[in-house]
């Protein structure tokens, strides 16, 4: 089949998830600077698809009218409209996403990120990126110098879990930081809830993951990176969630700046 001619066609579906919706993750998301940044839309497709497809599977959705028609993107000034751009090219990483229990968080209640309780520890500011640096959370997650940077070592900071959690904590432009961890725990693993699809085993009984995430970045026609946004930034971020079984896609994305 040529390149240029789709196997992948996609239909959006009125999915709702929880973890967006919810009054007090609303809240949590103003304050943490996302809100109406945030986006999630789920799609079904008709044809079976395999991992190493992916590349033609991104390159067809974000080619498809009925996806760029139903994505929201929201501009760094705050404004919202709907993706519109067909792809000429997506770049695609994949993400590991095989984590099924909060205790990989235990960690970090050692005392050395957060106490017993999830009270973070305070230290004084620094700034790196677009980012104040001002407790043991965020030196964790962005400051590779720190004693506590490797409470994670790579594989783990590569995980899906892992990256929501950081998304979440980082927040946006005028995020005011929670001083407990737990709410961005819960926020992280209801998202995450949301997103993935398990299945047990009949006869083990155990549980597997079975969605597969990628990390998308979309060019135009002349080259130019559009979506999740115009540049890199770590928290400008797209990711498809596919399940193979039922047939559907979802796309995550958020672009840094201010919610009001």
């Amino acid at each position: 089949m040529a390149d240029n001619v789709a196997k992948f066609t996609f239909v959006p579906l009125a999915k709702s998830f929880s973890c967006l919706e919810s009054k007090d993750n609303q809240e949590y998301f103003l304050k943490w600077s996302i809100k109406n940044r945030l986006h999630a839309t789920m799609f079904t497709f008709d044809q079976y698809f395999q991992p190493y497809e992916i590349n033609k599977f991104a390159l067809d959705f974000f080619k498809d009218a009925n996806v760029t028609a139903n994505i929201k993107v929201t501009s760094e000034s705050g404004s919202t409209s709907c993706l519109g751009i067909k792809a000429e090219k997506v770049e695609v990483k994949t993400v590991p996403c095989s984590i099924l229990s909060m205790t990989f968080f235990d960690k970090i209640m050692d005392g050395e990120v957060a106490r017993e309780n999830g009270d973070i520890k305070k230290c004084f500011d620094e700034f790196q990126q677009d980012f104040t640096i001002s407790d043991n959370l965020r030196q964790m997650l962005l400051n590779e110098d720190s004693d506590v940077y490797c409470q994670y070592n790579e594989q783990e900071r590569e995980e899906f879990l892992f990256l929501l959690f950081s998304h979440l904590c980082l927040g946006g432009r005028l995020c005011q930081f929670e001083d407990n961890v737990q709410p961005y725990m819960d926020v992280a693993k209801a998202l995450y809830k949301d997103l993935i699809s398990v299945q047990k085993n009949a006869d083990t009984k155990q549980l597997s993951i079975i969605s597969h995430v990628f990390k998308v970045y979309c060019y135009d026609a002349k080259g130019q990176m559009y979506f999740p946004s115009t540049k890199r930034h770590t928290q400008d971020f797209a990711y498809l969630v596919i399940d193979p079984l039922k047939r559907t896609v979802t796309c995550l994305s958020h672009t840094f700046g201010t919610s009001f």
